[in-house]
């Protein structure tokens, strides 16, 4: 037989401030459950990468997360208490502010979870070592060269994906000989080519590695072994 549901009683402060037929101890559970939550959404996000994180630290994108659903479910529900909710608060701040202490006073800490600058590009050449550490594929890393204007890699002489997963480009002076270099523009890159139509420098489309191909004849760079070329940009960059 179904027993009938207790009705829900408007502004009932007994149930809004403590969960009904809930012994104190829970709360102890509560702040046992925010510790490991805490520490499975850190791991979490160091492990997907800084591209997920963006603007934000490690840190501010955990508290957002654990503090969200926490309100959330606070404002939705009847059944939970504003007393479990504060101490959700009250455990993940305390955490939030004891990591920050903890990286400022241990750097290799900091650097572990929230990563260091990582050089992608030197000279026009892409770093595949760390290129392949990030986790990035080629389109995100041009993506990201073409909201700062860059046409082509010879425009760049160094690049670094920053901690906060935000892309640092340093080019070359105004005043220098255009660099030859792997063009990224969309449309350029839709034909590779194994054998040049015409000699001339060409940019290996893996790694950036400029070299002059001759007509109709294979080629396979010897900075990573592809083997997939296009005709070298030598367009100067504007501003």
């Amino acid at each position: 037989m179904l027993l009938a549901a207790t009705p829900l009683v408007p502004f009932d402060w007994h149930r809004i401030i403590w969960t009904p037929r809930t012994p104190p101890a829970y709360l102890g559970e509560i702040v046992f459950r925010c510790v490991v939550m805490y520490f499975i959404i850190i791991i979490a996000l160091r492990v997907t990468g800084r591209r997920g994180v963006r603007q934000l630290s490690i840190f501010e994108i955990s508290l957002v997360l654990a503090l969200g659903s926490a309100a959330g479910d606070t404002m939705f529900y009847g059944t939970t208490s504003l007393l479990y909710a504060s101490v959700v608060f009250m455990v993940v701040t305390g955490l939030y502010w004891l990591f920050n202490l903890l990286t400022r006073r241990f750097p290799r800490l900091s650097d572990w979870l929230e990563g260091k600058p990582v050089l992608l590009i030197e000279d026009g050449r892409i770093k595949l070592e760390n290129f392949k550490q990030l986790r990035l594929t080629q389109k995100e890393l041009f993506g990201e060269l073409r909201q700062q204007q860059v046409e082509h890699l010879g425009q760049v002489r160094l690049a670094y994906m920053e901690a906060t997963g935000s892309l640092s480009v340093y080019f070359y002076p105004t005043t220098d000989p255009v660099q030859a270099g792997l063009p990224i523009r969309p449309e350029r890159c839709e034909r590779l080519l194994r054998r040049a139509d015409t000699a001339g420098p060409h940019a290996c489309y893996c790694c950036g590695h400029v070299q002059h191909l001759a007509t109709d004849t294979p080629a396979t760079c010897p900075g990573c072994q592809r083997d997939e070329w296009l005709p070298v940009s030598t367009a100067e960059r504007a501003g």
